[in-house]
């Protein structure tokens, strides 16, 4: 008998190694099938019936099956659950309790139990949760799919739904830190220079309350100017073991939603104590700069200081005082400095489109809301002259900070981005050469090449060529080593100018300290605090896009109902279709290759080369400006679908 089941098993298995097999991840579709995606890029077709044993996300191993020239896959082994922690909803009739994935690709209904520290009763149909899947069916033992429900998000009714589901999505926050009442300032062996009499203002939103930088600006005598910095210093009162500060390295930054900003410190600390409210004074770390008249950087001098702003100004005010518009006009003192800083802005600009990277604006869309989360408007918010005053001299004070911290310590948190990364820099190479453009590897991997390149590169004024180099680009990281920053075509880049909102400023700002008190420096960041700040800024962008997406869902049903007709840009081809941005709101839909022509044969997208041909002629290519009319929102997925119009 054991003879014959050794038997057995070795036939098994000599059945198993000549089987052909694929690893990839599945795919899910609306339709009940799905794909398996190879590393390779291969693609196999899963049948409806083998989906039953697999989530949209999960890699496996599967065994293909050809039929004639089709072939398709059973999946049979998991490698790795595409579902752990996720967002769903819960469906509860009668005695039976399933939750389904709130994921636009996953309509799997899973049953589930609920966490015994829950209260059963609480939890009702069309809540919002947040559950673990705790069975899969290519798991041993596992005969189906089994969710545990571990959180209550929202109620089916609750109005902030597209907040609270939002940011328990992905693991963030729902609200601002409590720590205490109690806020001495602390004792910390600096010399404070009395700075309450210079006219120091801010410029922020109009609805700003965490205001963390004041400038102050004279002209020199030789055309250049020197520029003040004073900036918020929420380290006077936080300890470095405090539990305030403790929970804001969690955190690691302010998220900011349209409607609701969720604070890495406080609000207490951010919105009041810290916030350089005018005619309030406030400890500050500061830094005095002088910029050439050719918008070079010179000498500067970092200090601690007490400051209290004259002035509350508002970006917008400003430009249009400049532009001679509207019945505002600032004080004669504020006046001569906000016309020496406009210069100053001019200066510097022109330095850093000559020597540095400049970025291309694009306009800020603003969501206005009623109290209950309606949107009654989106703004368009051009980059006026107001705005790029304050990003130049934040910039400017930046790379001060990089310089400082390089020189005097070694170490801090710098800003570190790579155009593009080794790994992908002779594919970019490979793909620019065939565009005509030959370039050598030093051009993409070294900074001073690099800035020649990508000026080059502007001027061809190539949409579509911008936006296929952008596959190969790296993104900004955190380090706690110096880098060269791509994106602004500077040596080093360390941010110091948003403590209130940013934990890797605080921390610079204890080293900065730490080199004005003569002290010696601790060790550097560990990596596990870059890589915790890194993936944090990741987490918010998400979620901002997130709750815009599910807002413009809303706000767009009534423009999709009456197919709208909107002014777009492509900005992303993958093989079902093109992905658009309207110019009017800054809404993304996706235009579906069957709403291109009737004959879905007709239409032969190239999604690596960003192209789309219909009828054998192209038609579209990434960068494109064309005109969509909206036909479908879709709340349950946060999308919106459109034609070209």
């Amino acid at each position: 008998m054991l003879q014959n089941n050794s038997v057995l098993a070795q036939l098994k298995q000599q059945i198993r190694d000549t089987t052909p097999r694929a690893e990839g991840v599945i795919k899910g579709t609306e339709k009940g099938f799905g794909f398996l995606e190879t590393d390779g890029g291969d693609s196999y077709f899963v049948p409806p019936p083998a989906m039953k044993k697999v989530i949209h996300g999960d890699r496996v191993e599967a065994v293909i099956h050809e039929n004639g020239d089709k072939k398709s896959v059973d999946p049979e082994k998991l490698i790795e659950a595409g579902l752990d922690r996720f967002v769903a909803r819960v469906q509860k009739r009668e005695d039976r309790l399933a939750v389904v994935p709130d994921h636009p690709s996953i309509r799997n209904v899973i049953k589930a139990r609920i966490k015994r520290s829950l209260d059963e009763s609480s939890i009702n149909d069309g809540d919002w949760v947040v559950a673990r899947l705790v069975r899969h069916p290519l798991k041993e033992n596992d005969r189906g799919f089994f969710a545990q429900i571990d959180e209550l998000v929202a109620k089916a009714d609750n109005p902030a739904v597209p907040w609270r589901v939002t940011l328990a999505r992905h693991a963030l926050e729902q609200a601002s830190p409590e720590a205490g009442s109690d806020w001495p300032l602390r004792d910390e062996g600096l010399t404070r220079e009395d700075l309450t009499a210079e006219s120091f203002f801010t410029i922020d939103g109009e609805k700003t309350r965490d205001m963390d930088d004041a400038l102050r600006i004279t002209t020199r005598e030789d055309g250049g100017w020197d520029l003040s910095v004073a900036i918020a210093d929420p380290t006077a009162y936080v300890d470095e073991e405090h539990a305030a500060d403790l929970e804001a390295r969690v955190r690691a930054f302010t998220v900011y939603l349209p409607g609701q900003n969720v604070t890495m410190l406080p609000e207490q600390l951010a919105d009041d104590l810290c916030s350089l409210w005018e005619g309030k004074t406030r400890p500050a770390l500061a830094c005095t700069l002088t910029v050439h008249a050719d918008g070079s950087l010179g000498d500067y001098r970092f200090f601690a200081a007490e400051v209290q702003s004259h002035a509350k100004l508002v970006y917008d005010r400003v430009s249009d005082w400049f532009d001679g518009q509207g019945d505002w006009a600032p004080a004669d003192n504020i006046g001569e400095q906000l016309k020496a800083l406009k210069a100053m802005t001019e200066a510097r600009t022109a330095w850093r489109n000559e020597h540095a990277l400049v970025f291309k604006d694009r306009p800020d869309y603003v969501f206005e809301l009623d109290e209950a989360g309606n949107v009654l408007a989106i703004n368009t918010e051009e980059r006026r002259i107001a705005n790029r005053m304050i990003e130049e001299s934040m910039i400017a004070a930046n790379a001060c900070c990089a310089d400082y911290l390089a020189a005097n310590i070694g170490h801090g948190i710098f800003n570190v981005h790579r155009a593009f990364e080794p790994e992908k820099a002779e594919a970019a190479q490979e793909f620019l050469a065939g565009q005509e453009i030959t370039v050598g590897l030093e051009a993409l991997t070294e900074l001073e090449h690099y800035k020649e390149l990508k000026r080059a590169l502007e001027s061809r004024d190539d949409a579509w060529l911008d936006a296929r180099l952008r596959r190969f680009q790296g993104f900004t990281s955190m380090s706690a080593q110096p880098g060269p920053h791509f994106g602004l075509g500077l040596a080093a880049y360390a941010t110091w100018t948003s403590p209130i909102r940013k934990y890797g400023d605080m921390v610079n700002h204890r080293l900065i300290k730490r080199v004005l008190k003569g002290e010696q420096a601790p060790a550097e960041a560990s990596q596990a605090l870059t890589e915790q700040l890194t993936e944090r800024r990741r987490l918010n962008r998400m979620a901002e896009r997130d709750v815009k997406d599910w807002l413009y869902v809303r706000y767009l049903t009534p423009a999709a109902e009456n197919q709208e007709v909107f002014e777009a840009e492509i900005m992303a081809i993958n093989r079902g279709g093109m992905r658009v941005r309207l110019l009017a709101n800054g809404a993304t839909a996706f235009v579906p290759a069957p709403l291109m022509h009737a004959d879905r044969d007709k239409v032969v997208i190239d999604d690596k080369e960003g192209r789309i041909q219909i009828e054998g002629e192209e038609r579209y290519k990434l960068g494109d400006a064309l005109r969509v009319a909206l036909t479908e929102a879709r709340e349950e997925t946060r999308s919106l679908v459109a034609r070209p119009a």
